[in-house]
């Protein structure tokens, strides 16, 4: 029963998402953002940051699948990958789970994000910290991707909205770092928000994307917990055959992978880089502003 305490979630103007709170679980101010962590009836434990939702124990399986397996089984022969943000280490989880991937870099700018996922997301992430694959390194994301001599096969960015730390994960400047750690063909994947209460931002990710790699483009997934409709992951390779792999392809790559998903199939994965038309409009006028 909840004990009459509401959060609300105020990200797109004019709208107002609430949810009621049973029970407070952790709440800190950070030296980067406001962290809650409570409970609720519906979606089980959410975790917001600056009044901003991120997580739920409940649909957190669609987001993490969908940023992981896709890149993932679309590159096809990815060992190195790097996560930028992600401190909940779910995306993590899922990475890890392709015994393909020899090492996962995990950049978070803020550690006490990660130590109370350890003890409170435990059922998505067990396991993540102690995996000898697995590498945590808590510094800024924009700072690694300078400076870093390292190169990937994928890098994921699961990243806050672009609005205080998490802007930077948004600037042309950053993707040009991430273009220059990327091995010869790999792929860029970023969260890039809700395109119908959010265009803007899309338009100028797929802008920023085309002026650097030679295939800008993205590809959808539905999450009930991100009001507004379908979520957008933003795509960028210079390899332009990744995103259109057949799906008996991707059928024979995750066969061989041999786990099972929640969300994620060939077939989704397929037909994720259909657009709707709305979208694919923002995406066009993007690479047309490049």
């Amino acid at each position: 029963m909840s004990n009459g305490l509401v959060f609300n979630e105020t990200l797109h103007p004019g709208v107002q998402v609430s949810y009621t709170c049973d029970e407070i679980l952790y709440q800190e101010k950070t030296e980067h953002q406001d962290l809650v962590l409570f409970s609720n009836p519906v979606f089980g434990k959410i975790l917001m940051l600056d009044g901003v939702t991120q997580v739920t124990t409940r649909d957190e399986f669609i987001y993490h699948e969908m940023m992981s397996h896709v890149p993932i089984i679309a590159h096809g022969a990815a060992k190195s990958v790097l996560i930028v943000g992600g401190g909940d280490c779910g995306l993590a989880e899922e990475v890890l789970k392709h015994a393909s991937v020899e090492s996962l870099v995990q950049v978070e700018i803020d550690k006490s994000v990660v130590d109370f996922s350890e003890e409170h997301f435990a059922d998505f992430n067990k396991g993540v910290l102690e995996n000898p694959r697995f590498e945590l390194v808590i510094e800024d994301g924009l700072k690694f991707a300078a400076e870093t001599d390292r190169r990937f096969d994928v890098v994921i960015v699961d990243s806050t909205d672009p609005h205080g730390p998490g802007a930077v994960l948004f600037s042309e400047e950053f993707y040009r770092d991430i273009h220059r750690i990327l091995t010869p063909g790999g792929v860029l994947v970023t969260q890039n928000g809700v395109p119908f209460l959010q265009r803007d931002e899309l338009v100028t990710s797929v802008e920023r994307f085309s002026r650097i790699f030679s295939d800008a483009a993205a590809y959808i997934a539905a999450i009930p917990t991100y009001f507004g409709g379908h979520m957008t992951l933003g795509w960028a390779s210079d390899n332009v055959d990744l995103r259109k792999q057949a799906a008996s392809i991707l059928e024979e790559r995750f066969k061989a992978a041999g786990f099972d998903t929640r969300y994620y199939t060939p077939d989704v994965h397929a037909a994720s880089f259909a657009l709707p038309k709305f979208i694919l409009d923002a995406v066009e006028e993007g690479r047309a502003k490049a």
